[in-house]
């Protein structure tokens, strides 16, 4: 085995439990956290504070900035590369976070797509920007129906890469996807955290949001807004909790609306991440983050250079 991953639904304990694990095994833990890649993000991402940072390594936080897009693709690079940079330290990588389709490409690998192309990209935006992103959508379903019945319509970036792609290559991107993909070349042992009650599970969700309100999560928000350079449109702002607060600081409903919303958002996605999970075949379940169950099950050679081994 060349890596742990711990994963689970929203709110279901997988930093801390990637945290203790790290300290017992001589760990290194690396982020699959589509939001905790952006720097400034912080309180709305539950992004690990800098004393427990300093304390344990960490990897693929602050790596970009808001304004910047990163893609499955970086992350898979990253993620690989890391994981090999942790094991010449005689170390062992532990991959966490709840991002499914992270997880997914680092386990199945990718299509062989074509890098993002600025000018391309340029002309797709400016041509939305004149027509609308309804019209990009009825131009993609002409050349790639598939792509274009799996995107919906207010989805822009998903919807500009599509177009792209078939300018570059002159194949749908429906077609690339269904090619063989690259097998990932490590070998992974997978732990998923999947709670039985979801109303526990939902409460404390609603617990973990008071919290991060009351941290200052509006406020942070609000730093980014002031920013020249971002829009909600950005892959980044799209993050469940900060496109809600980015509405309402824009007026669009008031702060008990707000609350709401971002709740519901949340059992949504935890909601989405159960339904990945129990696709996986690959996955060992546990029912909460324990420690000693966690240790109980790893293979001898994550196992041994712990105090329990």
């Amino acid at each position: 085995m060349d890596a742990i991953v711990i994963t689970g639904p929203t709110a279901s304990g997988k930093s801390e439990l990637s945290f203790k694990l790290a300290e017992i095994i001589n760990g290194e833990i690396i982020s699959a956290d589509s939001a905790q890649v952006y720097r400034g993000l912080d309180i709305g991402t539950a992004k690990p504070e800098k004393f427990v940072q300093d304390k344990l390594k960490h990897h693929l936080l602050d790596i970009r900035d808001p304004s910047e897009i990163y893609t499955v693709a970086n992350f898979r690079n990253d993620a690989l590369r890391t994981v090999l940079e942790i094991k010449g330290r005689g170390k062992v990588p532990i991959i966490s976070g709840g991002t499914m389709l992270y997880l997914k490409a680092l386990r199945e690998g990718l299509a062989d797509l074509p890098a993002a192309n600025p000018s391309v990209r340029e002309r797709i935006e400016v041509e939305a920007s004149r027509y609308g992103w309804e019209k990009i959508r009825k131009d993609l379903e002409v050349f790639d129906p598939i792509a274009a019945a799996r995107i919906k319509a207010n989805d822009s970036q998903r919807l500009q890469r599509a177009v792209e792609v078939y300018q570059l290559t002159g194949i749908p991107l429906s077609e690339h996807l269904r090619r063989e993909k690259t097998a990932c070349p490590l070998k992974l042992f997978e732990i998923a955290i999947f709670p039985k009650d979801r109303g526990k599970l939902h409460k404390k969700i609603e617990q973990r949001f008071g919290k991060m309100l009351e941290k200052g999560f509006i406020e942070e928000v609000l730093r980014l807004k002031e920013r020249d350079d971002l829009t909600e449109d950005l892959p980044a702002l799209k993050s469940v909790g900060y496109r809600q607060i980015w509405h309402y600081l824009n007026n669009r409903f008031d702060r008990e609306t707000m609350v709401v919303r971002v709740l519901a958002a949340t059992r949504q996605l935890a909601k989405r991440q159960f339904t990945w999970l129990r696709g996986s075949k690959s996955i060992k379940f546990v029912e909460n983050p324990d420690i000693e169950i966690v240790l109980s099950m790893l293979p001898p050679e994550f196992a041994k250079g712990s105090k329990y081994y």
